[in-house]
């Protein structure tokens, strides 16, 4: 007579482990990915990564046929995120080209892979900052508040250039938590060279705080700094200026555009106290009474928060997304203050 063995407890504790690893990333990415599919078409702001991914996938090296060259926008963007993003994702493409699949689903691939690589970097945060220095019951918070704020997980699949620096700026946060200042600073100079000038402002206060905790010394921070910014400048002008048919450095014309020429403001600003009455309790949802009362009781969540205040109070054009780069900073200290 045979006997079906019961699972061995090697087979079960194995899973146990693969959840404990993966099932909060499995949670975090099935959200974003059904916001993807829930709302797959984009705005106005996402319209040049939109459509410079497309040309990448279906016009290749054909760049005459490429839409910016009839309508380039306010102010160039980079094709780096785009050239990325089109890369991973070509595989699927083709596939669904070969099975006369609609381009939509091509869109869908491609802001599925924006949203792999922006939750890989989010989850580097969480296991470098969070898990390793609080624990787990700690990560199960951060975890669980991530999930349920709706603008985070919804824009982390839109191509946004904020969206794009957002990944690097969660990298950098993991790198300063975790106590290497190079790291920090060459993840903060490559968002700010090829993605988004405006993340220079997180330069100040990051940067202070890494001198005086003696984490570097001026001149290695001032070396590192200006090494990074070459090989990006180098990959930045080499790429968009065979994408543009010109000289460019993309940011850097956007950085005259907005900061010299303080012309963004023409497209909407807002008042400095519309960050706490509208953006962040829309944003952080049952965290922001929390992220107050703890800045109360941690000196640390205090200091995290001097650096979110200055770069708010820093932007005079108001682009929501923007905001999305300071939420991580205060969705972690906080849990730990209140659970441990």
């Amino acid at each position: 007579m045979s006997t079906t063995a019961p699972p061995s407890a090697s087979s079960s504790s194995g899973f146990s482990k693969y959840l404990q690893d993966y099932g909060w990333d499995l949670l975090i990415g099935s959200i974003a990915a059904f916001y993807a599919i829930m709302v797959p078409y984009t705005k106005v702001e996402e319209s040049f990564n939109v459509q410079a991914m497309h040309d990448i996938l279906y016009h290749r090296h054909h760049i005459e046929k490429y839409d910016h060259l009839d309508f380039p926008g306010v102010v160039p963007r980079t094709f780096m995120g785009a050239l990325i993003f089109s890369v991973l994702a070509s595989p699927l493409v083709l596939l669904m080209h070969a099975i006369h699949l609609s381009k939509i689903y091509s869109l869908l691939a491609v802001r599925m892979m924006e949203g792999c690589i922006v939750l890989l970097a989010l989850r580097f945060f969480r296991i470098q900052q969070v898990r390793r220095k609080f624990g787990y019951h700690v990560e199960a918070f951060f975890a669980i508040l991530t999930a349920i704020q709706f603008h985070l997980l919804f824009y982390s699949t839109r191509p946004l250039p904020n969206i794009l620096a957002f990944g690097l700026v969660n990298l950098a946060y993991s790198f300063w938590f975790k106590g290497n200042p190079y790291a920090t600073l060459r993840c903060l100079t490559c968002a700010t060279i090829v993605f988004r000038c405006d993340t220079v402002l997180l330069f100040g206060p990051i940067g202070i705080e890494l001198l005086l905790s003696k984490s570097i010394s001026i001149s290695e921070a001032i070396k590192c700094c200006i090494s990074s910014a070459l090989l990006c400048i180098v990959f930045t002008v080499l790429l968009d200026t065979a994408m543009w048919q010109r000289i460019l450095w993309p940011e850097l014309e956007v950085f005259w555009f907005n900061s010299v020429l303080n012309r963004s403001s023409e497209w909407g600003t807002q008042s400095f106290h519309w960050y706490f009455t509208s953006a962040l309790p829309r944003s952080l949802l049952v965290a922001y009474p929390l992220c107050l009362v703890s800045s109360c009781i941690s000196h640390l969540v205090c200091i995290l928060l001097f650096y979110v205040l200055f770069f708010l109070w820093i932007l005079v054009h108001t682009i929501f997304s923007l905001i999305l780069e300071c939420l991580n900073s205060l969705n972690s200290h906080f849990y730990a203050k209140i659970t441990i």
